[in-house]
């Protein structure tokens, strides 16, 4: 319905560079390269200039994009009222999401969007929050869980719709018997000190920690990486220093103890419900949203232990 174009100048703008946007669209940069020739000759201006050994988008580019965003948007809610006419939906339908989404959201809502709608394949894929939102964008997937990092687009990005889902505290991860499970009331500035285990820089998990650090009014003293919560828990037990775990991840079979944290800011992830905008009003989205809420508040972390 939308000149499949327009998506290529989107991905060009969002990542920077011809190649970037190639990698996210799974194209062939000379493809890229191409398709923005196509659309330049088309509509008979330039919209990428050259800037050292890079591109930069002109004027007119930014033109088109501000319309190509209302237009994907104006499609969106087109294809969502055609769907919402045409009785049983039918076609894919892809949700999408970070690891702990992955696990503990996404397969029950896919299980009950499967049984809802026999004659739509029902797809899960797990992605960091960035790649989800080039999921979406390029129509490989519906529905994404996201935690908004600096990395992500932000909540005003007229291309989505993100809305909150739920809060998901932080708590802290220490070796039995350390220091800090004597204490009655814990806050993130206590552990300051402390040797810090962290997922690898540019992640998300990288992210949150140092965000939730910094705003404690510390930088962490990293002494390990690990990404997967089992290999950070495991080195903890080993004493090697702590963690912070969302209250969603399960712990394994450890001797560590979970820590509850208290002050202002308590650190937590906030995770998002986005769709392309447009897209929410389509039946199936809209059924999936409604499981994943009903998810969320039977999930919804309590401060368990704390008195509150």
């Amino acid at each position: 319905m939308v000149d499949p174009k327009l998506k290529v100048l989107q991905a060009v703008a969002r990542h920077g560079t011809v190649t970037a946007a190639a990698e996210a669209l799974h194209y062939t940069p000379s493809t890229v390269s191409y398709q923005l020739r196509q659309l330049a000759e088309e509509l008979g201006v330039e919209l990428l200039a050259p800037s050292g050994r890079g591109v930069v988008l002109t004027a007119a580019a930014r033109v088109v994009l501000r319309h190509a965003e209302a237009l994907h948007a104006q499609a969106e809610r087109a294809y969502a009222e055609l769907a919402s006419a045409s009785g049983e939906p039918v076609g894919r339908f892809t949700l999408c999401g970070f690891s702990t989404a992955a696990t503990h959201l996404l397969p029950p809502a896919a299980a009950t969007l499967r049984e809802r709608y026999p004659q739509v394949r029902i797809r899960v894929m797990e992605a960091e929050p960035t790649p989800c939102f080039d999921l979406l964008l390029s129509g490989e997937a519906d529905l994404a869980l996201v935690i908004s990092t600096a990395d992500t687009p932000p909540t005003g990005d007229e291309r989505f719709d993100q809305r909150p889902l739920l809060d998901d505290p932080l708590d802290l991860v220490v070796p039995d018997g350390h220091r800090l499970t004597g204490l009655k009331r814990v806050t993130l500035a206590d552990a300051a000190e402390e040797p810090w285990i962290v997922g690898h820089a540019g992640g998300t998990y990288h992210q949150l920690v140092l965000a939730a650090c910094m705003s404690a009014g510390f930088t962490p003293n990293i002494a390990h990486h690990a990404d997967e919560w089992e290999t950070g828990t495991a080195l903890v037990a080993h004493g090697f220093g702590i963690i912070l775990m969302p209250r969603l991840a399960r712990i394994s079979d450890w001797s560590v103890v979970r820590i509850p944290l208290h002050g202002e800011p308590a650190p937590a992830r906030r995770i998002l419900a986005a769709t392309r905008q447009g897209h929410r009003d389509h039946p199936v989205v809209a059924a999936a949203l409604s499981t994943i809420d009903m998810i969320a508040t039977t999930l919804q972390p309590s401060r368990r232990g704390t008195g509150e």
